[in-house]
């Protein structure tokens, strides 16, 4: 199993599972965190979710080796479940982490950045050697998250972003130490479960929308949302 799942109390995790091959991301696992997202998004109990991985990394990027004797149209199809992944991620209704403990590499980058926002430890790292390698990846969310130019750095000489570096340019929101991690998860996620879910959900969408519109565009995506609430009568806690 490329990616696990487990679900209590209003937060799922959806958690890259292969550390032998240090979370390197294979079709298997495309496949699996497609799958995840499709049931977070079904499962109206779930309130979070938290993208994790297994062993010593978060995830070390494309798995290479899978694609040794592949045809250039098997390539295609595996490059397209990869973006298909990353977008599932991306597009789940409700508040989504990246739990970052280690490096991530590549896809790993992707994997993170397709999350509303991530929390880190200090043995953490980003990278994005993929022009180094000869391929083309990792080259529309990190942009938008870090601006062109750092992107451009890492991505045309494989410089890795430390986990306070990448904290300073807003890639990572909060840096906690390891030791400290599970506490401070626990009670940011107790948190975010009791909030009213509809509210969270709307204004998810309201600052994703936002974002890629001009202001009377994103003001109209907030007044949206605020019908939807007032309609709801989820509203100042009447639930």
């Amino acid at each position: 199993m490329s990616v696990s799942w487990s679900c209590s109390n209003g937060v799922a995790s959806i958690t890259l599972d292969r550390p032998e091959a240090r979370n390197a991301v294979n079709l298997a696992m495309c496949d699996g965190l497609i799958d995840a997202a499709k049931r977070a998004s079904a499962d109206d109990s779930v309130r979070v979710v938290l993208v994790r991985a297994n062993g010593p990394a978060f995830c070390a990027g494309a798995d290479l080796k899978e694609r040794q004797g592949m045809s250039e149209a098997q390539v295609r199809e595996r490059r397209t479940r990869a973006f298909a992944a990353y977008a599932a991620l991306e597009a789940l209704p409700m508040p989504s982490i990246a739990v970052v403990h280690g490096p991530a590499v590549g896809s790993g980058c992707e994997i993170a950045a397709a999350c509303d926002f991530i929390v880190a430890t200090p043995e953490a790292s980003f990278r994005t050697p993929e022009a180094l390698r000869g391929t083309v990846g990792a080259t529309q969310r990190l942009p938008r998250v870090l601006g062109k130019r750092l992107a451009k750095d890492m991505m045309f000489t494989g410089r890795t972003l430390g986990a306070q570096e990448a904290c300073d340019a807003g890639l990572v929101s909060r840096l906690i130490d390891s030791s400290r991690l599970q506490a401070f998860l626990d009670e940011m996620l107790a948190g975010i479960v009791k909030a009213p879910p509809q509210a969270l959900r709307l204004a998810k969408r309201a600052i994703d929308r936002g974002v890629e519109l001009d202001p009377k565009g994103a003001l109209a995506a907030e007044l949206e949302a605020i019908e939807a609430q007032l309609a709801s009568g989820e509203w100042m806690g009447k639930r």
